[in-house]
Formats: structure tokens, sequence, C-alpha cells
């Protein structure tokens, strides 16, 4: 009898330990598993045209960014705003917690402020740049990118030191830069500010100038070697330099300038661009690039994702940021002047 009350109480001994062992919490994975993914918010992102050789370098940080932070629905609006606009009314669809917009057309960003501002949904706008009415109409829109004109003044000043510091450029001996410029998209405002300073400020530090041609290139590469070729057919050597809104129309210019000659011998021919791309750094230490002025695309992707993951998360836009607005409500991000001697530096952006 003994015996058997006491196999029965090693039974119920038994039983009792596994019930608490049932009733013991499962440990966290790593990372918090499911519930952290719960955590991240849901943020849309719209890039005007994803083949943009610049933009895909914002693109790029910008999903770096995100990486075990937020969860990302990235669109290519395919450079059409309509496109862009319903992808917007998807994006609110799906439970997003913020947009992050990169405009199709600037004149655009009433008709997403509107959207977002139905959801009492926070929007930033990044590399296109709204107007400062349309950011002042709703409290709860930014901006990232640049100051327009700075890479225009940038250019020139580098136009004017290179100029001076190369006599034998002028090829007919007057004193005077007869220059072609490739402009990126009409009415874009980098486009506008890019073309009106560069050569603004290549006069006011004492270069006289004679334009042969201004045409758009719309920040394309083919476009900007078909214009090249043009321009060599109509004045050949009469062109002294070659000034790009971007660098994806700079290497256009380049590979026609090599088809017809140039970089071979005395045959040389100035190039400046804007963006610091990796394939025009690489034109400069090849010495087909006099020089191109690096536009950030490391910084603005990342001070894009951190202004749009704050306030996804209900917090101020640049909380435990070291970035700071203007009186646009903008957060701009500085230009560079590259040239070989400090090529080094704008490498370090795209590492």
């Amino acid at each position: 009898m003994k015996k058997w009350i006491s196999i029965l109480m090693v039974m119920i001994l038994a039983l009792s330990m596994a019930a608490c062992s049932s009733n013991q919490e499962a440990p966290a994975t790593d990372g918090g598993g499911e519930a952290a993914m719960e955590e991240m918010p849901k943020i849309g992102v719209t890039i005007y045209k994803f083949d943009d050789n610049f933009m895909s370098f914002v693109r790029r940080s910008i999903t770096t960014a995100a990486e075990g932070n937020a969860e990302l629905i990235l669109n290519d609006s395919q450079n059409n705003q309509a496109t862009q606009n319903d992808q917007v009314d998807m994006m609110i669809s799906k439970g997003v917690k913020a947009l992050a917009i990169n405009l199709v057309d600037p004149q655009a960003a009433e008709t997403i402020i509107a959207k977002a501002k139905a959801e009492d949904m926070p929007v930033v706008f990044f590399n296109k740049e709204p107007s400062a009415e349309a950011l002042k109409s709703y409290d709860k829109t930014w901006y990232v990118g640049t100051a327009s004109a700075e890479a225009g003044v940038i250019q020139g000043e580098m136009i004017a030191e290179m100029w001076k510091a190369n006599p034998e450029w002028d090829r007919n001996g007057d004193g005077v830069l007869s220059y072609v410029l490739m402009k990126g998209e009409p009415g874009h405002p980098d486009a506008e500010a890019r073309t009106k300073y560069a050569i603004e400020t290549a006069v006011e530090k004492g270069v006289k100038v004679e334009e042969l041609e201004l045409q758009t290139g719309m920040w394309d590469s083919v476009k900007g070697k078909e214009l090249m070729d043009a321009w060599i057919a109509k004045h050949g050597d009469a062109i002294e330099f070659v000034v790009c809104n971007n660098d994806a129309m700079a290497l256009g210019a380049v590979q026609s300038l090599n088809a017809n000659g140039y970089f071979e011998g005395d045959m040389y021919m100035p190039v400046v661009g804007v963006d610091a791309i990796p394939d025009a750094l690489e034109q400069i230490k090849a010495g087909f690039m006099a020089g191109t002025v690096l536009n950030d695309a490391k910084n603005q992707g990342k001070a894009t994702f951190d202004l749009v993951q704050n306030v996804a998360m209900g917090e101020d836009p640049l909380a435990g940021t070291e970035w700071k607005f203007d009186e646009n409500k903008a957060v701009r991000v500085p230009y560079v002047a590259i040239t070989v001697d400090n090529i080094d530096f704008a490498e370090k952006a795209y590492e």
C-alpha cells in the first residue's frame, strides 16, 4: 500500500512541474521577433524616376537607413505625376504612418499635401522642392534637399578659377570663354538656379563669356551625347567649355568628345557637372572631366529617413538628429566643389 502511495505522489509531483513549466513565458528572440517588427513604422516613399543616376544613390541611402528601423513601401513614379498621385493614394490605403515624396513635378506639391492633410499624415518632400507657400500650408510638411543656387555658385567659382589657371584653354586668344550649357529639366528649381548662377558667378569673378548654345538635356546621358554631337558639328573648336547642370549630361558630353578625338594630344575640352556620382569621379581621375560639385546623396537620403521616421513615430522631425531647419522648414545639405585634388572626399560619400 505504501508503495502505491509513493508512486502516486511521484506522478502528482511530475504533473505539477509540467504544468508550471507550461505557464512560463517563452524567452524573447533577438530583436524581439515579430513584436519588434510590429513596432517598426510603415513608411511610404516615392522616387520620381528610379533610373535617374543621382536619385538611385539617394534611394540606396534611404533603404540602408531603414534596415531594421522601418518597413518601406517604395515606388518608382516613372517620371509621371499622375502615377505618383495614384501611388500616394495606394500607400495611404495600406496604412503608412508617414510619406517621403520625391516629386515628379514640384507644382504638384499642393495635390500631395491635400491627400496627406485629409488623413492627418505627415509628409517629407525631398530633392525636388515645393514652393515655400506649399510647405507653409500644412504644419506636418517639411523638405530635405539643397539650396538650389549654391551648386551654381560653386560651379561658377570652379569655372572661373580653372579658366584663369589654364590660359591655353582660350583657343582663339580673345580672352572670352565661349561655352555651351546643358540644362536640366526646364522649370526644375535646381536646373533654373544652376544655369543662372554658374554663369553669373563666373562673370562676377572677372571672366568674360560668350554663350554658344544653351539647351535642355533633361538630366540624361543619352540626350547629353546627342546635344554635344550636334554642337561639335556646328561650332567645332569654337567651343571652349562645356557646362552641365548634372553629371549624367556631362558623361554624355564626354562620350561625344571622346568619339570626336578630344582628350588626345592637345585636343582637350573642360567639362564640369554637378552631383559627383561615382561614374563622374572616375572620369575626373581619368582626366576626361575637369570637375563637379558634390550633391551629397548619402546625407540627403539619411536626412530624409531621419525626419520621416521621427514623424511616423509621432516625434518632432528633428528629434535625435543634428539637422536644422531654415526659415522654409527645409533641411539643407551643403554642396562641395570636387576636383582631382579632393576626389577622396567625394568617394567617401558613396561608401
